[in-house]
């Protein structure tokens, strides 16, 4: 069998964690921002974990190697 490699779209999208969880960027951050709240600005910096049945697939399709 041919070697897996990583989608190098999740390789900028996506970050796995030490104990393997699944971290990504909020949604909703690129534009439109005068429509956003202070408050929906404010929680939407950073990183969050991804939910574990997204993440399953995250790391079986797109980061094998991670």
């Amino acid at each position: 069998m041919p070697k897996l490699k990583t989608k190098s779209g999740a390789k900028k999208r996506f970050k796995l964690t030490a104990t393997g969880k699944v971290m990504a960027g909020p949604a909703g951050k690129r534009h439109g921002m005068i429509k956003r709240t202070n408050k929906q600005i404010r929680q939407n910096r950073g990183m969050s974990v991804v939910s574990e049945s997204d993440a399953r697939n995250v790391r079986k399709y797109y980061l094998p190697n991670g």
